[in-house]
């Protein structure tokens, strides 16, 4: 049953001292820390982060002046912020402060992003023109500010935007302000919709994606490995988007859900208690979609009922049997963070049909991993000719392209697909050669130097089935490009097919500097093929 959910919780949460009338219970968005406070903060706060370390302050030096209304510490864990009024923050640790800048601004809530740090204020009467400001290095910057198209306008005019319709995230490198757009499910309306706004860091914010919901209710945005999820509480599922799988709609790209709804993944919490307490007491189901759930961007949900903060996670695994697409498949996958597997896997049950219709959706495959490959491999030889060039202006701003499990280069399909592949019983020859010939015109499409152990697979199959003719042709016309490593396989052939003796002389002919011993013993090299034959010779 877990292969139908590609969401999961978490498998080792941040567990904390649950909320109840004595413990009142806080998160820090910036550094990702759970407060619980107990007592108003008489009897001390616990405080658990991502790395499930726990911190305890003590209030023994601070007057209690009431119920603590928000709690914070700075990035570090140096400086700790206590809220106890609408208007006052109290420092525990007695510090003088500076005013660096003020802005005045009636301001309807507010809106933080601690990965880009960029603050969003709501203003106005109905609270949809958000004013941005971007922060670095103890500056502030006023950005462009934009309005929120709302679907209707009140009258008379009143707050209509509020905080909990809007959510901010990083997708594909770039911040996005995130609007939840309600609408009644009529037939002109089919439902709510998740509208993305592009906030550059200079220039104006546009309303760049619509993702279309296709249904009302109670819902809660997260970002996981670039996808937009969205959570719908009265179904208990979740759907998931991704912005780069377009379709446009004028200036606009809208998005239907790449999956079929599902639920998150049942999660069982085990008893409090050590274990001999209560041995035959099974795990309690943890209630999905609760109520009482906080989501937090990215990726974090808290159950402040249970005392629990879970990381959101995506599974690739159970996508391969949702989306029958191949070439969407391939265009999903090769975007999410630990694909490589994934897609390896998927090539090798694409191949295991042996029918010679899917060789068209197999060459779309092979493309879209070889244009991948082929980026990778012309921004490492950019990225080496820069560093040859010595210092420069333009060389300093070259990075070192980082190898992401995207890209799947020639030892991988050979290793996890390929060789495998040429052994599977039941599968026709002819479509096994076809596949392989046509990962060889991919990579040399994308002008991708063709690895020796493919040719010496292709001629193996080839030899395997005696198709000896298609061996000629192959060579004759170039299909298999020369090489020394080739032509001395084609040596080691002369007892199963003589020919094979002149085709490798005349490859070794084109190449200069080669001298070939083809009866004496003497080895520099010795390779062996899996046909079972020994090439031997000397340079």
């Amino acid at each position: 049953m877990s292969d139908e959910y590609y969401l999961e919780l978490s498998e080792n949460p941040v567990q904390f001292e649950n909320a109840s009338s004595v413990n009142n219970v806080f998160f820090d968005e910036a550094n990702k820390q759970v407060f619980a406070v107990r007592s108003g903060g008489a009897t001390g706060v616990v405080v658990k982060g991502p790395d499930d370390k726990t911190l305890t302050v003590s209030f023994d030096r601070m007057d209690d002046k009431g119920e603590v209304k928000c709690i914070k510490f700075s990035l570090g864990n140096k400086i700790l912020a206590v809220q106890r009024t609408t208007k006052s923050v109290v420092l525990p640790d007695k510090r003088t402060l500076k005013l660096l800048k003020s802005q005045s601004i009636n301001v309807n809530w507010y809106m933080y992003c601690p990965e880009t740090a960029v603050l969003l204020l709501s203003t106005t009467v109905q609270g949809n023109v958000l004013q941005p400001f971007a922060f670095k290095s103890a500056t502030m910057s006023k950005m462009s500010k934009f309005e929120i198209e709302l679907p209707a306008v009140p009258k008379p005019a009143k707050l209509s935007l509020s905080e909990r319709d809007i959510a901010v995230a990083t997708i594909y490198d770039q911040l996005y302000v995130m609007y939840l757009k309600h609408h009644s499910r009529t037939t002109n309306s089919p439902g709510a919709e998740v509208v993305l706004y592009h906030l550059p860091r200079e220039g104006t914010c546009k309303k760049t994606h619509v993702l279309k919901l296709n249904t009302t209710g109670k819902f809660a945005l997260n970002v996981v490995d670039n996808l937009v999820v969205v959570h719908h509480q009265s179904s208990q599922t979740s759907l998931i988007y991704d912005i780069k799988l377009r379709e446009l709609d004028g200036a606009l790209n809208v998005h239907q859900p790449v999956l079929p709804a599902r639920s998150i993944n049942p999660y069982k919490i085990p008893h409090s208690g050590p274990p001999a307490a209560a041995p035959s007491q099974a795990p309690v189901p943890c209630e999905l979609y609760s109520s009482s759930w906080s989501v937090f961007q990215p990726d974090i949900i808290i159950s402040a009922s249970e005392g629990y903060l879970w990381y959101l996670q995506v599974k690739l695994q159970p996508t391969l049997n949702l989306l029958q697409d191949k070439g969407k498949l391939m265009d999903f996958l090769l975007r999410r963070r630990d694909c490589k597997m994934v897609i390896l896997s998927v090539c090798s049950q694409m191949l295991t049909g042996g029918d010679k219709g899917i060789l068209s959706v197999v060459a779309t495959v092979f493309d879209k991993l070889n244009q991948v490959y082929k980026e990778y491999l012309d921004a490492e030889q950019a990225y080496t000719a820069a560093m040859e060039s010595g210092p420069s202006r333009s060389s300093t701003s070259y990075k070192r392209p980082v190898r992401t499990q995207a890209v799947i280069d020639q030892s991988d399909m050979y290793t996890h697909v390929l060789s495998d592949f040429t052994e599977k019983k039941g599968v026709k020859h002819k479509f096994i050669i076809a596949v392989l010939m046509e990962y060889i015109r991919s990579l040399n499409q994308f002008q991708i130097p063709v690895q020796h152990y493919l040719y010496e697979l292709v001629i193996k199959t080839l030899v395997q089935h005696n198709l000896f003719y298609m061996l000629h042709q192959f060579l004759q016309y170039h299909v298999l490009s020369d090489s020394k490593p080739l032509a001395c396989l084609l040596l080691s052939l002369e007892s199963t097919y003589p020919p094979a003796h002149q085709l490798s002389l005349d490859m070794l002919k084109v190449r200069k500097n080669i001298y070939l011993h083809t009866k004496c013993g003497l080895c520099s090299i010795s390779q062996r093929i899996r046909t079972g034959f020994t090439v031997k010779l000397t340079f």
